[in-house]
């Protein structure tokens, strides 16, 4: 089964909105519920879990229900951070899911993940056991450390930048995450940061510079800027 795990526990503080940015509405429509949407019409997703910010959960389920989303199986409780609240996700899947099974990680708030996104890292995540979406980095990089100056430039042509979709076995991410607990690893930013520090190989699929998170004002400008031209496409 391969199982979209979707991260909405966010406050949001930096959209200086009344409310969470995954609730936050374009068109009339909540972006958790764009980024639902996605992997609902996916053919390959069988199921969705989303980690909620509490207080949200019924309002999340009574949008889940306004939008035919019927992929979604699950809600629970985020953690103080990012990290956590993934773990949070993954002991639900553990009680209600086999080892073997997929799952797919994807922030609540990165509402243009496309089909071809999606339907790329399960292919990768076939191939070599793992898969996290990334792009080229195409601005010069420089390594800083003061905040002011340097005289170091990173070969961008070695760089990628990782998004999600990030495609995982369930059994792997378990033992990651237990792992992070004997280590006292916390806080990673990402699922394949936390891999990458326990020393697993990392594999990547498509992303888009389409595919943007949304966290800041700018960010939900650039959204409603995309939705805008999807619109306008269809018209024609």
């Amino acid at each position: 089964m391969n199982i979209a795990l979707l991260t909405a526990a966010g406050s949001g503080t930096r959209m200086h909105q009344n409310v969470p940015k995954q609730f936050v509405h374009v068109e009339n429509i909540p972006i958790i519920v764009y980024t639902m949407q996605a992997f609902e019409k996916h053919p390959n997703i069988d199921a969705i879990i989303v980690v909620c910010l509490d207080g949200w959960h019924d309002i999340l389920k009574a949008y889940a229900k306004q939008f035919d989303i019927s992929k979604l199986r699950w809600v629970v409780s985020g953690g103080e951070t990012g990290q956590e609240s993934i773990k949070k996700g993954l002991l639900k899947l553990a009680d209600e899911c086999s080892p073997n099974d997929t799952v797919i990680i994807h922030d609540g708030n990165r509402p243009m993940v496309s089909h071809e996104i999606i339907a790329d890292c399960l292919v990768k995540y076939e191939l070599y056991g793992n898969a996290v979406a990334a792009i080229p980095c195409v601005e010069v990089v420089f390594k800083c450390e003061d905040k002011i100056s340097s005289l170091t430039t990173i070969p961008r042509d070695q760089l990628l930048r990782t998004q999600t979709p990030q495609a995982y076995k369930l059994s792997k991410l378990l033992w990651a995450h237990e792992e992070a607990g004997k280590r006292g690893i916390e806080n990673m930013g990402a699922s394949c940061d936390l891999l990458a520090e326990l020393g697993e190989r990392i594999y990547f699929s498509a992303g888009s510079e389409k595919n943007i998170k949304i966290t800041t004002v700018d960010d939900l400008e650039i959204f409603e800027a995309l939705r805008h031209s999807i619109r306008n496409d269809l018209k024609l």
